[in-house]
């Protein structure tokens, strides 16, 4: 009946469907969830659209990737620039001249060079006393590239809250990429293109699953035999290990627990991301929705502003899975798991889950454009 099923209808799965309906494919999309869009999915509140699984920022250095989306809606100029919170303290990220100066008074990019150059080679010494001559988890890389003062302040909290792991515990690739400035400037990315759907990011995925079917509500592992017998091929976004029944066991995984809530005022912290950098403050971060879609003097026209507070916390069976944890063990029981996914004739596989990565949205939908259908 159809050329493909696609289980999942976030944002591979939906990029998928597109792919294959441009081609003359008939496909079936169905997803366990209530609603399609996957974790990109926004919920209306006071007139403002909520991201229900926390805030997603579209970026891209892809000419090809960004005229594709704003080909099927519009995106906003939302810039991500957030703001951290340690000791009662705002620092502006990613550590730029705003930052040095909020944390060590220097004005120039001569006097953050020559303190960042001081506390890095404090790092590299300290490393070498070891006699480790790279960095060997996420606290030494951390240390090497922004020194000791902001990473007490501004790193470790943050990041162990969000792992629940210690940050020597942890790889240090995590942190390798981080943003490093000496100019004036709060962009976070680096990417030319950045921005958010207006009118939110189910007038995307309802764009990309135009022509296709779609079945909500429905666990494709409880029945895969029927629906496997229903199309040629079948694309699987949901988590590798459940797809085999936890053959060599469970893959471990990051969620995040939202406290949302509205309140009675236009705005609450004059940006759309606040972390919360601090051990001993439970939450990582507080979203401000509106933010992401209301600039300037518009943020006063609605007087009420929705907020959600992020608790990251250790995945259990039953939960949603958002950060795969990248460590030795698990990238061990993936590849094993890779494997076996390879060998299959019939069943793609691909998204977050199924290759138990962490992706930024735009690399998503640029592997499932690129795939043959």
């Amino acid at each position: 009946m159809y050329d493909y099923l696609i289980v999942g209808s976030g944002l591979f799965g939906a990029t998928f469907a597109w792919r294959a309906r441009q081609a003359g494919r008939r496909c079936l999309v169905i997803d366990r969830r209530n609603h399609t869009g996957g974790n990109v999915r926004c919920e209306r509140m006071e007139h403002i659209n909520v991201h229900r699984y926390g805030a997603h920022i579209f970026h891209t250095d892809s000419d090809e990737v960004w005229r594709f989306v704003n080909s099927l809606v519009p995106f906003n100029r939302f810039t991500n620039s957030p703001v951290a919170c340690y000791g009662g303290k705002l620092y502006n990220l990613p550590f730029n001249m705003n930052t040095f100066y909020q944390m060590w008074g220097v004005k120039t990019p001569a006097e953050a060079a020559a303190k960042l150059d001081e506390q890095r080679a404090e790092a590299r010494a300290a490393m070498e006393r070891q006699g480790a001559s790279e960095p060997r988890n996420l606290e030494e890389q951390a240390l090497l590239l922004i020194g000791r003062d902001i990473y007490e302040a501004l790193i470790k909290g943050y990041t162990e809250k969000q792992w629940g792991r210690r940050c020597t515990e942890l790889p240090a690739f995590i942190i390798r990429r981080l943003p490093v400035r000496l100019v004036f400037d709060n962009n976070y990315f680096n990417d030319r293109y950045q921005g958010i759907p207006e009118g939110g990011y189910n007038r995307l995925t309802d764009k990309l699953l135009e022509g296709a079917d779609v079945r909500l509500g429905t666990d494709y592992l409880a029945n895969r035999d029927y629906w496997n017998g229903l199309a040629r091929k079948v694309v699987y976004t949901g988590e590798i290990d459940s797809y085999y029944n936890y053959r060599f066991g469970r893959l471990e995984w990051r969620t995040v627990r939202f406290e949302t809530e509205v309140l009675p005022v236009a705005n609450y912290q004059g940006c759309a991301v606040v972390n919360y950098t601090e051990a001993d403050v439970p939450y990582t971060r507080i979203i401000e929705h509106k933010h992401f879609e209301t600039f300037g003097a518009d943020v006063d026209k609605n007087p009420a502003t929705v907020i959600s507070r992020e608790y990251s916390m250790e995945w259990q069976p039953g939960m949603e899975p958002y950060y795969p944890v990248n460590d030795e063990r698990n990238q061990r029981l993936y590849e094993q798991y890779r494997a076996l996914a390879e060998a299959e004739e019939n069943v793609v596989f691909g998204g977050r889950l199924a290759e138990h990565k962490y992706y930024d949205m735009a690399p998503i939908v640029e592997r499932a454009l690129a795939l043959d259908v």
